[in-house]
């Protein structure tokens, strides 16, 4: 490792602290204020902090998020950038609204909008690794396509860009511990929510505790090494790369059936959630834990802002107040900086290649 990239994970890893730091003294202050002065604004700001309803937002909200982020971590770590998790997510909430319709069963569609994102997700692997195309138009594209194409096919099947109602996911609500104030919400969720933990654990295990995963970070690392070992380098990078067809899927699924419906105006309902995705694996450095930690980061936020609006807590316009998780992720940027991508991301590899 070369003394500038030494440096360059040096710092990252300060901001990291830094920004952990400043979050828990804002919290500790807010916290002061609603302890001692819970009547003025930043008392009140605490304890919407602080409610049961805002946790379980921010789990809700950090599903489509934490879940593309997974699916990200896998392409990028074996050398595929994927940007197009916005496109992923956008085909899958409307197949699995249209597959939930046309069957009659949430759980049904759920598997058809993962079914869709990950063919989807297999013809931006064909074009990148067999056509050798440049990853990140690749990936702009599929955003394209689908920002098209969802909405499109709702006017059809629909004839509007928001498709009917189909229902929600019934919530799993676990006795007495659902009682227990704010973590409450731990154990009174979608089954979405369980999903992405899950995920989240088994995620981890695979990239640290595998062959495969260790196969897929060698790919991204060094796949000329990975080659002399006898593996094949291209099946490794399809595999991740329908990999993070299927957990996008997954959060596209889970964000359209939790909502009911799939709404096509404007950036969809998905509305830039893929590209937060790339943000928190990024501030996450490639760990899954880290993705949904940073992941919640932003979600609160969202979930916070949310409550703001409601509550009428700070005179602030509500347009003003919708742009903090946004401008939480510029500051993030720009305070992390440079994170270090895997030595061969972006770079094409043909078997026999010197």
């Amino acid at each position: 490792m070369t003394n500038d990239s030494a440096m360059d994970r040096l710092r990252s890893a300060s901001s990291r602290v830094l920004i952990a730091a400043a979050a828990f003294l804002t919290l500790a202050v807010l916290a002061g204020f609603g302890l001692f002065a819970p009547a003025s604004t930043p008392g009140q700001i605490f304890w919407v902090l602080a409610s049961k309803s805002t946790l379980s937002s921010t789990l809700r909200l950090s599903v489509p998020i934490v879940l593309a982020a997974l699916g990200g971590i896998f392409a990028e770590k074996s050398g595929i950038i994927n940007i197009g998790l916005e496109g992923l997510l956008i085909i899958s909430a409307f197949a699995a609204i249209f597959g939930a319709d046309a069957t009659g069963s949430l759980w049904l569609g759920f598997l058809i909008g993962i079914v869709a994102s990950t063919l989807l997700a297999g013809v931006f692997a064909v074009v990148c690794i067999e056509f050798r195309a440049d990853q990140i138009i690749a990936g702009l594209a599929v955003w394209l396509i689908a920002l098209g194409l969802a909405p499109f096919a709702s006017q059809v099947f629909y004839g509007g860009p928001n498709t009917s109602s189909v229902g929600t996911f019934d919530t799993i609500t676990v006795p007495t511990l659902a009682e227990i104030p704010f973590f409450g919400a731990l154990f009174d969720a979608s089954p979405a929510v369980y999903i992405m933990f899950l995920a989240v654990a088994a995620s981890w295990y695979v990239l640290n505790r595998t062959t495969f995963g260790r196969w897929v970070r060698a790919a991204g690392e060094n796949p000329k090494a990975l080659d002399t070992a006898g593996v094949d380098v291209s099946r490794v990078r399809y595999a991740a790369v329908l990999l993070s067809g299927v957990f996008s899927g997954m959060g596209g699924a889970a964000l359209a059936i939790n909502i009911g419906q799939f709404t096509g105006n404007g950036p969809t309902m998905v509305n830039g959630k893929g590209f937060i995705a790339i943000v928190a694996y990024l501030f996450g450095n490639y760990n899954p834990v880290g993705a949904l930690l940073s992941t919640t980061l932003f979600a609160g936020l969202d979930a916070v802002q949310l409550r703001l609006q409601t509550a009428d807590v700070i005179a602030v316009p509500d347009s003003l107040v919708q742009t903090i998780p946004f401008v939480a992720v510029i500051v993030v940027l720009a305070l992390v900086g440079k994170t270090r991508l895997p030595e061969a991301a972006g770079d094409h590899y043909e078997s026999g290649e010197e």
